[in-house]
């Protein structure tokens, strides 16, 4: 199994990708932290956080064995190289670019490009992106994800953008292979005022309604 087969597994069974955008960047060890303690084991760091490049570095090098730690927003081939180089180990992107596909594929890393429409959902996919990135979902909602998948089952889905921890499960519920969760899990208030514990229990909360509707289809299909 390649590196880049290896990774995607991986993303899936953590189901939960934590999205972290920060205007401060001093907070990102303490937001780690508090994302790990709740039980998210995959990360992404965007390119809109100040310093990405560097940060994805020195995090790379302090995660305990077992978290995944990804880049996202990312835009270009240049972007992604840089982001492998530092230590990231799979490539997120709001919108589908043929150039990502490649440059993941020469670096064996997944992509997750970011997707809308059902062409253009099949068109990255047979591109050879890994997970398709369902963005922006805020306007769709988990049935959007079971409509797709009727005549496209074999496609794997993650919604970004519109996942709360109330509805996280009912994507999962619906199709999707995991979730990623930005705003729902990181209160920018919250933070700013060192109230890591929010992220935490938020974090918490995420992960057991991802399981419980995982345990829930299982109990279905069997």
């Amino acid at each position: 199994m390649s590196n880049r087969a290896a990774t995607v597994q991986a993303i899936e069974r953590c189901g939960v990708v934590g999205i972290i955008r920060l205007k401060d960047p001093s907070h990102l060890p303490g937001v780690v932290q508090a994302l790990a303690d709740g039980g998210v084991r995959a990360l992404e760091i965007t390119m809109t956080v100040p310093g990405a490049v560097e940060l994805i570095r020195q995090t790379a090098k302090t995660l305990p064995q077992g978290f995944l730690l990804g880049a996202g927003t990312i835009l270009d081939g240049d972007a992604a190289r840089r982001v492998v180089d530092a230590g990231a180990r799979f490539l997120v992107s709001p919108v589908f670019r043929i150039e990502l596909i490649h440059a993941a594929r020469d670096l064996d890393v997944p992509i997750m490009p970011g997707c809308f429409s059902p062409t253009e959902i099949l068109t990255a996919w047979d591109a050879g992106a890994d997970i398709i990135k369902l963005f922006p979902a805020t306007a769709l909602g988990p049935g959007y994800i079971r409509d797709v998948h009727g005549p496209l089952p074999h496609v794997k889905l993650m919604p970004t953008g519109g996942v709360s921890v109330e509805n996280a499960g009912d994507w999962i519920k619906g199709g999707a292979v995991g979730v990623g969760v930005g705003s729902a899990l990181l209160d920018p208030a919250a933070i700013a005022a060192g109230r890591y514990e929010v992220v935490r229990e938020r974090a918490k909360q995420i992960v057991e309604n991802v399981n419980a509707a995982r345990q829930s289809a299982v109990r279905i299909s069997s």
